[in-house]
């Protein structure tokens, strides 16, 4: 789940949460290769019983890694995929179950946002190619040396990671082919059980390993003290491993290093951004054909919900309540209140960032309105509505200081960069009355040219502030309705829509919270709307129904890819169907628009902004679709 800021705030306030691994590296004897034993007793102190592993989380990275030279074919990416797996197997050692989890057909809820990804990552591809183009002809006007121009069309297109395409089904006969020869000549995968659910099962690969989870916890012959082990970099496996109620849980993940070098897209070398590239030192003919490595390999660390617990129930004690208390409820209360700051199927609350404290903003007036409630907002996964009710209505009351407290915080922020650029100044500007000359000269330090700036810095010979438009201000009176006039292009007097809204997203967080304790209530509900209601606009939420239609069926992976691809990616689909994301005639040419606006509301980066593409009506598709069935191969139509 996208959480942005989450981890960070969680392993801040949390340190003990999260400790490194320790890692036993193969080694070399006179040039022989000794491999890891992972027969051998876990190194960090625990025998691990079931390792999950979420196989995206492993895939995107070794298939298009950022901070290293992306492998050169298909071959190199399964090769870089199995060398992650052994690394993360002989890492955690499971001695009953390896479960290796890819994303199938996912709800619809989340197609809206892997719709809205796989649009942005095709514009930032075209926008990169285009940029590439223009340094390298600019630098070969100056002569400069440059690497040979990559083939057209050879660059990889990571939205083909997704369920139904030819590249997905590839990675999974080379996984079944991988498994089947650890299995036979790996001594540590004999004698556990290895499941490998691939992207023809649908759901997504962490929601799978839950429901595995449930379903074993559910037999009778369930060990409770079973040690689990999980393996992504997502903010939801927290919420997912705190919602399962299992003692010893564990999360292992890359450790974030932040301003990790990246290769120049141009020389591939570090050091500098493309548009400060100057070329190679010298004629690529001259030098070593043997590429030079850089980016040292990641460390992982271990994640114990273990001590995230022992934390949370210190820090959700209530004394004297007027209900009996449950730790183990007030933990579903806990990842409940997560929801509210950012998750895969809802829109963040506009007052609500991690940033600024929300989360523990939320648990204050948790704990001051439990005492009013009569009971735990929540039960194995279903809402108190009522009970919400109060929270909400809290936060709506400090709302306006929330936003006017955002505004004094960004004001004083932009003083600090003006004061800071006009002492660099003075700095840049100061010439002393003597300086030595000679050998003793100093050299010149006052250019900057070829440094790195980081993003959204200013240049410090201007006096310019940065300011995007903004023409909500929220912390200003007035702020709601230009906010719904502005985000929903509604009258602001229109108080049914607004409440409707409300009503909607409710009905969202009820959803996402059965989602996660109990699977996913319809693959047909989604939220239909780009943004989140005001925390005081929720009134009478009590008596909404939460019920969700039955027997709802996903989309077919085809289906799907035609829901969530841009026309940029209609390689990856069938050729009968391509034609429809790229006809002006064809009759949902609107699902496939070749720009669209990114909304920055009120975030200054463009990968924080909201991604206005228009949603899409499965009706209209699959009526669209109909009569282009016929005209699927044989193997086409088994998807």
């Amino acid at each position: 789940m996208g959480v942005p800021a989450f981890f960070r705030w969680l392993s801040k306030k949390y340190a003990s949460v999260c400790v490194p691994c320790i890692e036993e590296k193969s080694k070399e004897i006179n040039g022989v290769k000794i491999p890891v034993d992972a027969t051998k007793p876990n190194p960090n102190g625990v025998e691990f019983d079931n390792l999950y592993l979420d196989m995206n989380g492993i895939i995107h990275p070794c298939t298009h890694p950022e901070d290293k030279p992306a492998p050169k074919d298909e071959d190199e990416m399964m090769v870089a995929i199995f060398e992650c797996i052994d690394r993360l197997f002989n890492i955690v050692r499971p001695r009953k179950v390896l479960y290796m989890a890819i994303d199938g057909v996912a709800p619809r809820a989340k197609m809206n946002q892997q719709r809205s990804r796989r649009f942005r990552a095709s514009k930032e591809t075209v926008e990169k190619v285009e940029e590439v183009a223009r340094i390298r002809s600019e630098l070969a006007a100056k002569g400069c040396f440059l690497p040979p121009e990559k083939p057209k069309g050879s660059h990889f297109d990571s939205n083909c990671i997704t369920p139904g395409t030819p590249f997905m089904a590839r990675l999974s006969a080379c996984l079944h082919y991988y498994v089947h020869d650890r299995m036979n000549n790996n001594p540590a995968w004999k004698g556990i059980k290895v499941i490998l659910s691939d992207a023809n099962v649908p759901g997504e690969g962490e929601h799978k390993i839950m429901d595995y989870i449930r379903k074993q916890r559910a037999q009778p012959d369930h060990d409770p003290n079973t040690q689990h082990c999980l393996c992504g970099a997502d903010a939801d496996l927290i919420m997912l491993g705190l919602a399962t109620h299992e003692p010893n849980f564990t999360i292992i993940r890359e450790e974030f290093k932040p301003n990790k070098p990246k290769p120049c897209d141009i020389c591939g070398q570090l050091g500098h951004e493309m548009k400060d590239c100057s070329g190679l030192d010298r004629d690529p003919n001259e030098m070593n054909e043997t590429a030079t490595p850089f980016g040292d390999e990641g460390e992982f660390i271990f994640v114990r919900l273990n001590i995230l617990r022992e934390y949370l129930e210190k820090e959700l004690e209530m004394p004297n309540l007027p209900f009996p208390y449950d730790f183990e409820r007030a933990i579903d209360d806990w990842v409940f209140m997560c929801f509210f700051v950012g998750n895969d199927f809802l829109p963040h609350l506009p007052s609500l960032e991690i940033r600024e404290g929300a989360i523990d903003r939320l648990v204050q007036l948790y704990k001051k309105c439990v005492y009013k409630t009569g009971g735990f907002l929540t039960d194995s996964g279903d809402v108190k509505l009522d009970r919400v009710q109060l929270i909400l209505s809290d936060l709506g009351e400090v709302e306006d200081q929330i936003f006017k407290k955002r505004q004094e915080d960004e004001v004083a922020f932009q003083a600090r960069i003006k004061a800071k650029n006009k002492r660099m100044r003075m700095m840049s500007n100061f010439r002393p009355h003597w300086t030595p000359t000679g050998q003793f000269a100093p050299k010149d330090g006052g250019n900057n040219q070829g440094k790195k700036r980081k993003s959204g810095s200013q240049d410090p010979d201007s006096d310019e502030e940065t300011v995007n438009h903004d023409e909500v201000r929220l912390w200003e009176d007035g702020f709601k309705d230009r906010y719904y006039e502005s985000k929903f292009d509604v009258d602001p007097s229109n108080s049914t829509f607004r409440h409707k809204l409300a009503m909607e997203y409710v009905r969202g967080l009820c959803w996402v919270l059965r989602y996660y304790y109990q699977g996913c209530a319809s693959w047909k509900w989604y939220f239909p709307h780009h943004y989140a209601p005001f925390a005081s606009d929720f009134h009478n939420i009590g008596d909404l129904p939460t019920t969700f239609e039955k027997a709802t069926k996903p989309f077919r992976p085809l289906e799907q890819l035609m829901g969530v691809f841009p026309a940029a990616s209609s390689s990856h689909v069938p050729s009968p169907w391509a034609v429809l994301m790229s006809d002006p005639d064809s009759p949902i040419i609107d699902f496939y628009p070749e720009d669209f606006k990114i909304d920055l509301n009120g975030k200054k980066f463009a990968w924080q902004g909201v991604a206005l593409l228009p949603f899409v009506d499965e009706k209209r598709l699959f009526k669209a679709l109909e009569p282009y069935y016929e005209s699927l191969t044989a193997a086409e139509s088994k998807f």
